[in-house]
């Protein structure tokens, strides 16, 4: 009970830093063989040189699991003179149930994690973005014992507020007895757009 608590104070923290000060919103729609994601998307200039990109999501897959995640990225353009290179570092909340076979899991954990988002000189509005995401097992809650994510995208944009992408995730829970579990780990498509 005390960890379901802790785990929506910490989305409700989130949230209110996500609500508050924001500046420009989004909404991204991912979907993939066995999944469906909807994030709602906001940027907020109190963080920092760059600002902070903040993020609410829920996921759904086919196994009956559900996962809401609450992040905070910091980032923008290296010191250099590539102005198309943005890196971001931050914090992601995890919060979800598991229905596996034999029985079903609730949990939350908090990563740190990092991104990096390279734009490709030329005509053809074209991006590349990887990121990645790490809790371990003193930062998880309950029948969690670490969660790692990583994505990998290729980006096209289609007008000034519009994007359309695909790419490859894996996002895996660490439980008891050293078991793995991958909540999705597949290619996906998605749009996203920005207010």
């Amino acid at each position: 009970m005390q960890n379901k608590v802790i785990i929506r104070a910490l989305v409700a923290v989130l949230g209110w830093l996500g609500w508050h000060q924001a500046q420009a919103g989004g909404i991204d729609f991912r979907l993939g063989r066995n999944m469906a994601e909807l994030s709602y998307l906001s940027q907020n200039a109190s963080f920092g040189y760059g600002g902070a990109d903040i993020g609410f999501s829920g996921l759904v897959n086919d196994n009956n699991d559900f996962f809401a995640t609450a992040s905070i990225l910091v980032s923008g353009s290296s010191a250099g003179d590539v102005k198309a290179l943005h890196f971001g570092v931050g914090i992601k909340g995890y919060g979800g149930h598991v229905d596996k076979p034999v029985n079903s899991l609730d949990g939350g954990a908090v990563a740190i994690g990092a991104g990096i988002r390279y734009v490709f000189p030329g005509s053809v509005p074209l991006a590349f973005l990887a990121e990645g995401f790490y809790a371990a097992n003193i930062t998880s809650l309950s029948d969690f014992n670490g969660v790692r994510e990583y994505r990998f995208a290729l980006e096209f944009e289609v007008t000034p507020s519009a994007r359309a992408y695909v790419g490859y995730r894996r996002l895996q829970l660490q439980l008891d007895n050293d078991v793995d579990y991958d909540v999705d780990k597949d290619p996906h498509v998605g749009v996203r757009f920005e207010f």
